[in-house]
């Protein structure tokens, strides 16, 4: 989607499609987006100096950090990479570097253009998928002038195969050799994962590119293979790599949960702290702006969009070191969800939980009905819980909605027309026990 369209007012009106309140962090955000589309109307030397105002998002787990995070990026096509700091660790201990993320942002941006491009030329490579079965099964090797018997038994043979008639033919035809690589990793300073990426490269490198071998299979499998191939052939490499690169350092965002994790007094006193400074430390640079090597050039991190989250319910962002602090000028706090918040999340988004399991069980021949005053218990149910157990979030529903389903579910399938409609008294019955007892043991969260 253009940046152009989406002003602060439509993003905040977009983010409310799939998330339920947070206003304050929806309108943090939105503006982050609009500040990006208006650098890009600067000159190249003014926008060389105007940085992306980092984000901190304080609140308790399944509040909608993560999720207002992943619709923005979804809302820009941006490439976006969701991260956990305590995944890190510093330069010099066993596990992944911070730089790590910029490299895995890369190969997301990579793949987001090459899934673009492929989809512009999907018509042209179907036609010339098509091209080859049909001049395979004419047995014709060459483009040479055709008589006019031949474009009458072309044209029949296109006919039968648009129809379908030649799927389950089997066709013996040429197919690029596929050679396993080994897998092999060092440990060293640079990183396992770049290591890695580097010496499959200098494997395929060794062995012979273009290498045919005979296989035979049916003309409906040949024909999504040469699709593939045609695809292939008409994207250009060079060109998806440089506008992911550029996607990556101008429209990037990064979200690194759990920040509260690597924060000065998380833990303290419950074992070493060998490395939680040092990843702040680590992290620095690259919310400061450095230049990561990755293996489609190097890539600068500058105007990248960073965006930390954690409960910090035992740390404060105050506990960050002060110079990581200063890289993330822009804090939210998120609020907790109220019973009413819940029966909102029940109905209202378009991907509402009521209309998932409604979807699915309707494959079932089932067609469900809830009641407000059903969705009403469910939304109090998950309050009730959250505030006398661990409080989850909007995850509760989960939990509640799969006991509360379990025996309708476990019945399926059901016969056609089949409706069962549930109320209040139905969701008291059903999760009595559970809502007694908080065993859940059995369940996910």
């Amino acid at each position: 989607m253009n940046l152009n369209n989406y002003e602060p007012k439509k993003v905040v009106k977009e983010l409310n499609r799939y998330i339920i309140g947070q206003d304050k962090a929806k309108k943090i955000v939105a503006i982050a987006l609009r500040n990006r589309w208006r650098r890009k109307q600067l000159s190249l030397d003014l926008q060389r100096d105007i940085y992306p105002k980092n984000i901190i998002m304080i609140g308790p787990t399944g509040v909608g950090k993560t999720e207002i995070a992943r619709r923005l990026s979804s809302i820009t096509s941006s490439p976006f990479l969701k991260i956990e700091a305590s995944k890190f660790t510093e330069v010099g201990y066993m596990g992944r570097d911070v730089e790590s993320m910029v490299r895995d942002l890369i190969e997301i941006a990579v793949n987001m253009v090459k899934k673009e491009q492929t989809t512009k030329v999907e018509k042209q490579a179907q036609q010339r998928a098509k091209k080859r079965i049909i001049n395979f099964l004419m047995g014709k090797t060459n483009e040479k002038s055709e008589s006019e018997n031949e474009s009458k038994t072309q044209a029949f043979i296109t006919s039968k195969f648009e129809k379908g008639e030649f799927d389950e033919k089997e066709i013996e035809i040429d197919v690029e050799q596929m050679i396993p690589l080994p897998k092999l990793e060092y440990i060293t300073n640079q990183g396992v994962e770049e290591i890695d990426m580097s010496i499959s490269d200098m494997f395929k490198n060794l062995f012979p590119k273009g290498k045919k071998k005979k296989r035979r299979m049916k003309i409906k499998k040949a024909y999504e293979l040469f699709i593939e191939e045609e695809k292939n052939k008409m994207i250009n490499t060079d060109d998806v790599i440089m506008e992911a690169r550029d996607r990556t350092e101008n429209e990037g965002i990064i979200f690194i949960d759990e920040l509260d994790k690597i924060a000065g007094n998380y833990g303290k006193g419950s074992g070493p702290d060998v490395s939680r400074e040092g990843v702040q430390r680590d992290l620095l640079p690259i919310v400061e702006g450095t230049k990561v090597t990755t293996r489609y050039g190097i890539i600068d991190t500058a105007h990248i969009l960073f965006i930390g989250a954690g409960a910090f319910n035992v740390s404060t962002p105050s506990d960050l070191i002060p110079e990581l602090q200063g890289r993330f000028p822009l804090r939210v706090e998120l609020n907790p969800l109220t019973a009413k918040d819940f029966e909102r999340i029940l109905k209202e988004p378009e991907n509402s939980l009521i209309k998932q399991y409604k979807a699915l069980l309707q494959v079932e021949n089932l067609e469900l009905d809830f009641t407000n005053k059903a969705i009403e218990k469910i939304a109090n149910i998950a309050y009730e819980l959250n505030q006398t157990a661990e409080n989850i979030g909007a995850r509760r529903l989960f939990t509640i909605m799969e006991y509360l389903l379990e025996d309708i579910s476990f019945k399926s399938p059901y016969k056609i027309g089949t409706k069962f409609a549930l109320d209040d008294k139905f969701v008291e019955n059903s999760v009595k026990d559970f809502s007694e007892n908080e065993d859940l043991s059995n369940y996910i969260l």
